[in-house]
């Protein structure tokens, strides 16, 4: 198995268990968005920083919080503490059509980086999955009377996650440890700040399931960042799916949220240009294929 095929598996993985997650932050809609952050950043930096002295690679650290790799840390670290905020507020609240929306338009981001970031080129393909997914974020806009930030947001900030961690050079589970420890004190100064230790000292399923999100946390970040160094943006697109097409039917599905006409639109628009999108990458990875098929058969000629 090569070293992509790997990343794709540990992306799918990872993809399975996030698009899963609307049950279990659905079961700690009591606790505060910002106390089951802090909690999942704690538990998270417990099991990173564990796993890491068993396996005697705490040395790793050490160079990603000198320059200039702090500052992406730094970046990766807000990104994802954004993103994990606004995904738990959604879940919590009665948003996870809106969750799932977003990570629905998180591919065709993540091709709009890989232009800006790395040079990467627009297809006509992908140029018509991106101008399809404005229309429907305008659409949604329009008939709601809002835009839908949220969606953005998540959108957004998982994709500036994803284009940083390329740039960042480590061990995956150190970078996710550095990441963590730089979220750590604000996490600590958030509960100590909490009257009688919060929802933590409430009873012993809360207090369980505030610990678990360690676990949950933990293992699909060290598969998506051992997948970020192994896959291209493109691919990241293709293997995304799975996350919010598992959001969107816990939302609709389990907690029978709200999905109007257009939602409907805007998400046929979104299901459509990702099709688009993925027809392309398609016929592009057959072109290079055949492409290096002809070539090393001209060399074995040759």
């Amino acid at each position: 198995m090569t070293e992509a095929q790997k990343g794709i598996l540990a992306l799918l993985a990872a993809c399975t268990v996030w698009g899963l997650s609307p049950l279990y932050y659905k079961a700690l809609a009591d606790v505060p968005a910002l106390e089951v952050l802090s909690h999942r950043t704690l538990w998270s930096l417990l099991i990173f920083g564990a796993l890491m002295a068993a396996q005697g690679q705490l040395g790793a650290l050490a160079p990603l919080f000198r320059r200039p790799q702090i500052w992406r840390v730094l970046v990766a670290a807000l990104m994802i503490s954004l993103n994990w905020y606004s995904y738990i507020h959604a879940i919590q609240t009665g948003h996870g059509v809106e969750a799932s929306l977003g990570y629905y338009v998180f591919p065709l981001v993540a091709v709009l980086l890989g232009m800006i970031a790395f040079g990467e080129r627009l297809s006509k393909g992908q140029g018509v999955a991106v101008g399809l997914a404005a229309l429907a974020v305008g659409c949604l806009t329009y008939g709601l009377g809002v835009t839908p930030w949220l969606s953005l947001a998540l959108a957004v900030t998982f994709g500036v996650y994803a284009m940083v961690k390329r740039q960042i050079a480590g061990p995956a589970m150190a970078t996710v440890t550095a990441e963590v420890l730089l979220l750590a004190p604000l996490a600590l100064l958030w509960l100590a700040h909490l009257p009688q230790g919060g929802h933590f000292n409430g009873s012993v399923p809360t207090a369980a399931l505030l610990a678990f999100t360690g676990i949950i946390t933990a293992v699909p970040l060290m598969l998506f960042s051992y997948a970020a160094r192994r896959v291209s943006m493109a691919t990241f697109g293709l293997t995304q799916y799975l996350n919010p097409t598992l959001q969107f039917l816990c939302a609709t599905m389990i907690f029978a949220e709200p999905f109007s006409r257009w939602h409907l639109l805007a998400f046929a628009l979104i299901w459509l240009a990702l099709a688009v999108y993925s027809l392309d990458t398609w016929r592009a990875d057959r072109l290079r294929r055949a492409s290096a098929r002809a070539d090393t058969s001209g060399s074995t000629l040759t």
